[in-house]
């Protein structure tokens, strides 16, 4: 049975351009799809960035028990749901997850096993620099951001792994040498189902 990743961190810092890149050249990894309430962004679609779920939907699962984490972010609700990580384990996949740091944490202490990866900026100037260039959000919103970003980073003890993310690609050999263990699985997978000649 595949293990499992959670890449974390605060908004901005980079996790899901790492995350891709690790599911790009590591196809043994594969990529759990979190279920939220807010609506669809432009390009995104259904199963692909988030199961798009009605409040109603949302609430009627946790009452079920359904989901392996879930928060409240940013007047949303996002989740994990268990059956998605089951289908992609039994495949034999590892899974990632990209998790806001709050749910990565919670997703610990359902899988102990899990890993979790602390993905942190060089300093909180760097990180608001980096969302001002991002030209997407208020200066209300980058204020609520960063005031989120000092809690989460005061959580990072709490992470089995740290990655300080200031140069793109030393962060990703980091964050490959924190998976060490699982990339030989990995490599060994990807020749098992790769086509013979």
């Amino acid at each position: 049975m595949g293990g499992l990743v959670v890449v974390a961190g605060p908004s901005g810092v980079g996790k899901g351009t790492l995350v891709g890149r690790l599911l790009a050249e590591h196809p043994a990894f594969a990529f759990a799809v979190s279920c939220t309430t807010r609506a669809p962004r432009p390009g995104e679609a259904e199963g692909r960035e988030y199961y798009f779920l009605s409040e109603e939907d949302f609430a009627r699962r946790v009452a079920a028990d359904e989901f392996a984490e879930w928060e409240a972010l940013h007047a949303h609700r996002y989740g994990t749901l268990k059956a998605e990580i089951e289908r992609l384990r039994h495949a034999g996949r590892h899974v990632l997850f990209d998790l806001d740091v709050k749910g990565a944490l919670n997703l610990k202490r359902r899988y102990p096993e899990a890993l979790l990866v602390f993905i942190a900026p060089p300093s909180l100037e760097a990180l608001e620099q980096r969302l001002r260039g991002r030209g997407s959000e208020s200066e209300e919103q980058i204020r609520i951001r960063l005031e989120r970003s000092r809690e989460e980073l005061a959580l990072a003890p709490r992470f089995d792994r740290l990655v300080v993310n200031d140069d793109l690609d030393k962060s990703y050999q980091d964050l490959c040498g924190c998976l060490e263990a699982l990339l030989p699985a990995a490599d060994n997978l990807e020749e098992r189902h790769a086509p013979s000649a």
